[in-house]
């Protein structure tokens, strides 16, 4: 994951639950200046994240400071654009990849620390003016048929991951005490 995170694995940006990709995408247009490179990365994680934990990068005054500032920025936008939302919840979202869960709680748990690593992402990667649109986040989203794996621990869980060309779909499965999807992981390497 560290790898991925150094060289860039993903690409593309988007949003979901039919969230206009342009109400979260404009943190990133604002926040051009505000950047983290490739090196200050490697130069953190060598010097004070050893372990390569995210919480001795956010501690990291190089780094931590923009993530906090875009983090901010994001998170504001975010709760402005599902706000409104009429008997609806939130249980993923599509930046450079996809996250999704199994509930609008389990979501809203994981959401503070999967915007950081989108955002530390989003800071080393260079920029684009590329915009994605929702449509574009749904034929992200499209179920791949490729290469499949299952790992599983009976009566515990079931973990499959499906490879098609350079996307990976990894699929969590809880099967104790009822069978249930608990998170769809996508991505798409770039490298």
């Amino acid at each position: 994951m560290w790898e991925a995170v150094r060289s860039g694995t993903t690409s593309g940006a988007g949003a979901a639950n039919g969230t206009p990709s342009s109400a979260l995408a404009q943190p990133a247009q604002q926040a051009q200046t505000v950047t983290v490179t490739s090196e200050a990365l490697s130069g953190v994680m060598t010097s004070e994240a050893r372990t390569h934990s995210y919480k001795g990068i956010y501690n990291s005054k190089a780094i931590g400071d923009p993530v906090d500032a875009f983090t901010k920025q994001v998170q504001e936008r975010f709760a402005r654009a599902t706000a409104n939302l009429k008997g609806e919840s939130v249980v993923g979202v599509v930046v450079a990849w996809s996250d999704i869960f199994a509930s609008a709680a389990l979501f809203v748990r994981y959401w503070p620390k999967l915007l950081r690593s989108y955002v530390v992402e989003a800071l080393t990667r260079p920029k684009t003016g590329e915009q994605a649109s929702v449509n574009d986040a749904r034929e992200f989203l499209r179920p791949l048929i490729g290469h499949e794996s299952i790992e599983t621990e009976p009566a515990t869980y079931r973990l499959k991951q499906v490879t098609e060309g350079r996307y990976v779909e990894m699929e969590l499965e809880a099967l104790r005490p009822v069978d249930i999807t608990l998170h769809v992981l996508k991505v798409h390497r770039t490298s």
